[in-house]
């Protein structure tokens, strides 16, 4: 009678090691998705790189600078992008508006205060706001105002604030 032998330790243990267990595939997956998340995490640094503040230009062109004692204003405020970024519809965007010798229609607007809508096909608006505003009496004056909006890109969406104070004339 032939007795069975039990195979050799070393052959065993090399079977055994090329032999890919759930725990092994679970550590190689692991692995490859730090890499991932570190590849992924480092793009923003990048992009970090560029000043949000030369994605865009901000314009007062329009301002009423001189007006008669008694007579209606118009303070205005347009925000052009440059090719690749835009105005976050999504963020809020907020103008506050105050003056000194002259008095806003309106002191808080948001971004559906705007005079500029969408053109059919287009994704998204520059912004303008055209706000009147009254005078009482004859002397200098001035239209204060505070802008917070963000401004977006395809790897970034920064925080801008701007103020505003503009000479007016009240003759």
């Amino acid at each position: 009678m032939k007795r069975k032998t039990a195979p050799a330790v070393s052959s065993v243990i090399r079977t055994h090691r090329f032999q890919e267990t759930p725990m092994l595939r679970r550590q190689r997956l692991s692995s490859l998705a730090a890499l991932l998340a570190a590849v992924t995490c480092s793009a923003p640094v990048l992009a970090a790189d560029v000043d949000p503040a030369s994605l865009y230009e901000v314009s007062t062109e329009g301002t009423s600078t001189q007006v008669k004692a008694g007579e209606k204003g118009t303070f205005v405020l347009a925000i052009k992008t440059k090719a690749g970024a835009h105005v976050s519809d999504e963020a809020p965007l907020k103008l506050e508006v105050k003056g000194s010798q002259l008095t806003p229609a309106k002191e808080k607007l948001v971004l559906a205060d705007s005079v500029a809508k969408k053109a059919e096909g287009q994704a998204f608006a520059d912004p303008r706001f055209e706000v009147p505003f009254t005078t009482a009496a004859a002397g200098k004056g001035s239209v204060d105002a505070k802008l917070v909006f963000f401004i977006c890109t395809e790897k970034i969406c920064a925080r801008q604030q701007k103020t505003f104070s503009l000479p007016v004339e009240v003759l």
